[in-house]
């Protein structure tokens, strides 16, 4: 009967070394799929990796928790990649947004940014008055600060000029393209004239009352409409 018993016992723990080792090719798992999750791996290669460990572990017939887990490691995109904007676009805008902040101009421009360039918009309120193409003095400051940002590039500088949906009704300009226009041709000038940026780098475009930024359904939001914006064009090289 004691042999009997130690012969039970002997069969009962027979199987721990299966079990130890089952645990051993888990942690083996697991620290294969954090080092694939850190690195950048081509999915030909992670097949075949993943077909040689799955033999290993059940052979060619099995069920292997990689199956399970492979969609867990998918690499996510990257900002860049998604949003289809270059990242020397996005360092440009890092930049421009830190010499906005550091210079306290956030309340005057905004910044904003699509794979063209880096978009500096400036309210009418901050360089003309109503119904003028004349840059005020706090206006010819604004510019000031910003035409030292814009000579450390070598782009392009496309000036656009934007107003709301209300009629002109002035003596100056027949209608809000001429406004829009003038608007720009003045920082354009003002930019060459007395900042000294090279004028071959210098556009200026009206757009009127045709492209608003958000709709001119009220007081607010048509105020946003009348901006001018300094675009830093990205060509395809980098900006120095």
């Amino acid at each position: 009967m004691a042999r009997r018993k130690r012969l039970e016992k002997k069969s009962e723990s027979s199987g721990g070394w299966m079990t130890t080792f089952s645990d051993l090719m888990s942690l083996l798992l697991t620290f294969f799929i954090l080092l694939y999750s850190m690195s950048n791996v081509s999915e030909t290669k992670f097949q075949a990796a993943t077909q040689s460990i799955q033999m290993a572990l059940s052979g060619t017939g099995g069920t292997s928790i990689l199956e399970e887990t492979n969609s867990a490691v998918e690499k996510e995109p990257t900002p860049s990649a998604d949003n289809g904007i270059d990242p020397e676009v996005e360092e440009l805008y890092e930049k421009v947004t830190t010499y906005v902040t550091e210079n306290k101009m956030n309340s005057k421009v905004s910044v904003d940014m699509d794979k063209d360039g880096v978009y500096v918009d400036i309210q009418e309120s901050v360089l003309f008055s109503s119904g003028s193409a004349e840059i005020s003095n706090p206006g010819q400051q604004t510019l000031d600060i910003l035409a030292n940002l814009v000579s450390t590039f070598d782009n392009s500088i496309v000036i656009e000029g934007y107003t709301d949906n209300v009629p002109i009704k002035n003596s100056n300009f027949d209608s809000n393209w001429e406004l829009s226009s003038g608007r720009a041709v003045s920082v354009l000038r003002y930019l060459s004239e007395e900042e000294d940026i090279e004028a071959h780098r210098l556009s200026a475009k009206g757009y009127g009352e045709y492209n608003p930024s958000v709709p001119n359904d009220t007081d607010e939001n048509r105020a946003k409409n009348r901006r001018v914006n300094i675009v830093i064009v990205y060509d395809g090289q980098e900006a120095k």
